[in-house]
């Protein structure tokens, strides 16, 4: 972007807001568009020194919280899992962070093809579970669907059909979930694969809006429906994790979970569509998480994946 016009303007007028680069200019920098369905995030270079900029997008403060994410953000930097954080508004949730180089921003396709790429993620995840710090909010989510389902009902906005059904036949997962309770770790809770960064040796974990403490299995088998893992990745993934072979109750459990997060990010994808979100068809989003959602409970193994639970 060359210039202070259209959108380069906005950033800079972000980022002259950070203590330290209220004087920047246009000639002063380069900036790149990053992904991000939810925000506005950029990569802005100095030349010697280059950061990424995250504004918050339309909406997202009706189920974020900016200073539990600033603080959770700090503790995965410091915990040697996440980028350092330069500056953060609790009030805007603007955040500038330091910018890794070296990386790539991961997709289910590297995923397939970085040799090692789901056994590094799982330890990257294990870091932050088993840094002995803990984030501020609690995950929990069946509140979370109950809140979601809130937002909906206030915007008047459509349910895939079925919905509540669906809701209804979880509450066994439920109650076999919270009958064997894992101890509660620190979570990203929301592991797309585009918040993992990887250099080929070690992977670090961005972007905290939706942390908290939680059963950091859920992380495990979130990662496993992001990056559509097949049986030998799932395999490599939980075996980096244990430091060997899983136990059938730990499998069952991130399975479940696979599950569980699909059920939630339908309502998540329903709220971006309705706040007329345009960084994608968030209603074909709902739907396909769904879809997914309901083939994975009817499978034949997903009973005994539930019962190894259970039986723990």
């Amino acid at each position: 972007m060359t210039g202070e016009s259209g959108e380069k303007k906005g950033v800079l007028e972000a980022l002259r807001r950070i203590p330290g680069f209220e004087a920047t200019r246009a000639e002063d920098v380069a900036l790149e568009r990053q992904g991000g369905l939810t925000n506005l995030v950029y990569k802005i270079d100095f030349g010697d020194r280059r950061f990424i900029l995250r504004i918050p997008g339309k909406g997202t403060e009706d189920y974020i919280d900016r200073a539990v994410e600033l603080h959770n953000a700090r503790v995965a930097a410091a915990a040697g899992v996440s980028a350092e954080v330069i500056y953060g508004d609790e009030g805007s949730g603007v955040m500038l962070s330091r910018c890794i180089d070296g990386i790539v921003t991961m997709s289910p396709a590297s995923f397939r093809e970085r040799s090692g790429a789901p056994g590094r993620a799982a330890q990257a995840l294990k870091r932050m579970h088993r840094c002995g710090r803990r984030f501020r909010f609690r995950f929990e989510l069946f509140a979370m669907i109950d809140d979601y389902l809130a937002i909906l009902d206030r915007q008047q906005a459509a349910l895939p059909t079925g919905y509540h059904q669906v809701v209804e036949a979880a509450q066994p997962l439920r109650a076999a979930l919270d009958a064997k309770p894992m101890p509660l770790a620190p979570c990203h809770c929301d592991p797309l694969c585009e918040n993992f960064l990887d250099n080929g040796r070690r992977m670090w974990i961005v972007d905290w809006e939706y942390s908290g403490m939680n059963d950091p299995l859920w992380d495990l088998g979130d990662l496993s429906v992001e990056a559509s893992f097949d049986a030998d990745q799932d395999r490599e993934m939980m075996e980096a994790y244990c430091g060997g072979i899983p136990s059938a109750a730990l499998v069952g459990r991130m399975v479940v979970y696979k599950a569980m997060c699909d059920l939630l990010w339908t309502l998540w994808g329903l709220i971006q569509h309705a706040n007329g979100n345009p960084a994608d068809d968030f209603w074909a989003y709902a739907l396909g998480r769904f879809e997914r959602c309901q083939k994975l409970m009817q499978d034949p193994t997903f009973a005994g994946h539930v019962a190894a639970v259970r039986a723990d």
